[in-house]
């Protein structure tokens, strides 16, 4: 499986961004399919994750503000992010996890799209 992210840029505090990740040689075949982001410095943290069946998880600092959706007949995996934050500053990946809720090693990376916050 291949993941191509797009829709990373510059925003103002309080704008919305929305990103996409385009599933390719698989059909959202694994278990679940999230976004991590890393900001310069810190670890890679998850963000949000969609797993088969339907449930998801968001990291405590975007819940309410980040709306993870899949749109199977596009093969494509979005991020909705709204009232964006400055510390909401990072790269943002996609990723393909076997394990439910992304909770063990990521199969698959994309290559990232970038996040920017103004203040």
């Amino acid at each position: 499986v291949q993941l191509v992210e797009s829709g990373g840029g510059l925003v103002q505090a309080g704008g919305s961004l929305r990103l996409s990740c385009a599933v390719s040689g698989s059909s959202f075949s694994h278990n679940a399919m999230g976004w991590y982001r890393q900001a310069p410095g810190k670890e890679r943290e998850l963000v949000a994750v969609k797993s088969n069946g339907g449930s998801t998880y968001y990291s405590d600092s975007v819940k309410g503000r980040f709306t993870i959706s899949r749109d199977d007949a596009k093969n494509t995996l979005y991020l909705q992010m709204n009232s964006l934050k400055p510390e909401d500053t990072a790269m943002y990946y996609c990723a393909a996890c076997w394990y439910l809720g992304c909770s063990g090693p990521v199969d698959t990376w994309g290559q990232g799209t970038q996040v920017t916050v103004s203040s």
